[in-house]
Formats: structure tokens, C-alpha cells, sequence
């Protein structure tokens, strides 16, 4: 039964997202239960090739890479995969028509991680956000807006901007992985070794105005939608704060992270709130 196969796949995908991101998962669990499945659909398919790149340092990355990729083409024409989270993903796709752009400009990024070291100028970092991070907010903004085009066009510029900000304290919070272990610096003139409280603040306020322009259009989301998204706004903002009050030198020498306890803080805020309409 192909019910059963899809159930199966679903499922898959949510175990991914709960494994490798408590954050992300707390998030969509806040999500509607009408849209929350699609949400874990898109995760495990970005987790999946994003783990192709930079985890998988035994094996041949390209090779992983290219089959992954045809095995995606595949599943997007033939509306089936026996891969159960590349199944997973072709179905959101045909269901909420998410342009094969966005997960072209995805996966050209995640190629870029293959090989490419260091982003040294503003239009190379930026043409790798948006592959990498923007597109990802725009495949989750179209299953938000479940079809409405006119939603989607209001809030598209919104989505990209909250998408780069989780993307960018990610990267701050990575540095020193990224850079020791991956060899790779995504900042123009901001890697490891010379990154100094002026370069750090230069980068959070880059990354606070992008939270600025994503905030804008959290509140104009659908209901099925608000809480979560909000939810995942408030921790990775509370994080971006952590991070700014931290000594570059203790970025650079450590992975800073926001303790459970703070993260069940803030989801309880959060929905306080969302409740009194303060969202």
C-alpha cells in the first residue's frame, strides 16, 4: 500500500528532525498539525544533503552528492522515491507547487560546500545565503500560505530575511568548527583567526537587521503558522544575544549554545505572547 510507504517516509523525516535539531523540532512542533508534517518534510531533505557535505569526510561527497541529487530529480518527476525522505519532499513539493528554482539554488550551495573555502567578497556570501538558507524560508513560507500567491508575495522578502538571520548565528555560533574542522569561513574578512569584537558586531548588527525585516512578516503570518515560526524566532534571537555578550575570543575557542531550560523559557513566553495577540 502506498499509504503505508508514505507513513513510513513522514515518519522518517520527523525522526531526522527531532535527532538533529531539538531547536527546530520544538519549533514545528508549535506549528499546526495541518502544516507540521510538510515543515518536517522540508527539514529532513535539507538535513540529508547538508550532512552530505559536512559530515560524510570517509566517503566520496561528490559522488554521494550527484546520486542524491539524481535520485531528487527522480522522485520530483516520477512522484515517488524509495528513499523515504526524498519521497517525503517531492510530495510538499507537488502539494504546495514549490518552485524547482528554489531547490536549484539549494542544492547549488550545498555543491559549493563540496570544494569552495572561503566567501571574499559581499556578492559571493550573499548568492550563498540565499542558496543555502533564504530559499529554505521561501519552501516553508509556501507551505504557510497554503497556495495563496498573494500571501506569498507579501511576505516573501520577510521569509528570506529570517531565513538569512537563523543562517548567519549559525555561522557565528559554528566559527570555530567551520573553520578548524571544515576548513571553510563563510564571512567576508571574518574568519577564525582575525575575528575581533569589531568584526563580531559588525556581523550581529547585520544579522539584527535581518531579524528586524523577519519579525515584520512573522505577524502577518496565517494562524497555522504565527506561533511556531515566532517560537523559532525567539531562540535564535536569544542566542544572536548570547552571542553578542560573548568575547570574540570565547566564540573563537567555543560552541555557544542556549540551555534547555532557557529554550523551554522562551517557548513559554513565547506563547504568552502569542496568546494575548503581542506577536
Amino acid at each position: 500500500m502506498k499509504a503505508l510507504f508514505d507513513s513510513v517516509s513522514y515518519q522518517c523525516s520527523t525522526h531526522v528532525t527531532k535527532s538533529y535539531s531539538t531547536s527546530f523540532a520544538l519549533a514545528t512542533k508549535m506549528l499546526s498539525t495541518s502544516i507540521r508534517q510538510d515543515i518536517y518534510n522540508i527539514y529532513g531533505f535539507v538535513r540529508f544533503a547538508d550532512e552530505i557535505v559536512d559530515s560524510f569526510h570517509e566517503y566520496d561527497k561528490k559522488f554521494l552528492l550527484d546520486k542524491f541529487q539524481a535520485d531528487l530529480d527522480c522522485a520530483l518527476q516520477h512522484k515517488i522515491s524509495l528513499n523515504p525522505i526524498l519521497n517525503s519532499f517531492q510530495h510538499t513539493v507537488h502539494t504546495y507547487n514549490i518552485p524547482k528554482h528554489l531547490i536549484n539554488s539549494f542544492m547549488k550551495s550545498m555543491r559549493q560546500d563540496l570544494d569552495k573555502k572561503a566567501y571574499l567578497t559581499q556578492e559571493e556570501y550573499n548568492e550563498y545565503i540565499y542558496g543555502s538558507a533564504d530559499v529554505v524560508g521561501l519552501m516553508c513560507l509556501k507551505v504557510f500560505v497554503k497556495g495563496d500567491e498573494e500571501k506569498y508575495e507579501e511576505l516573501k522578502s520577510s521569509a528570506m530575511s529570517l531565513g538569512s538571520a537563523f543562517q548567519k548565528v549559525n555561522f557565528l555560533r559554528d566559527l570555530k568548527a567551520d573553520f578548524e574542522e571544515l576548513d571553510r569561513t563563510y564571512f567576508p574578512d571574518a574568519d577564525l583567526q582575525n575575528l575581533d569584537e569589531a568584526s563580531k558586531l559588525k556581523i550581529i548588527t547585520e544579522i539584527e537587521n535581518d531579524f528586524k525585516l523577519g519579525l515584520a512578516g512573522i505577524s502577518k503570518l496565517p494562524t497555522e503558522a504565527k506561533f511556531g515560526v515566532f517560537t523559532a524566532y525567539k531562540y535564535y534571537f536569544k542566542l544572536l544575544q548570547k552571542l553578542k555578550r560573548t568575547p570574540s575570543v570565547k566564540i573563537k575557542n567555543a560552541r555557544i549554545r542556549v540551555p534547555n531550560y532557557q529554550k523551554m523559557a522562551l517557548l513559554a513566553k513565547s506563547y504568552v505572547n502569542y496568546r494575548l495577540n503581542l506577536i
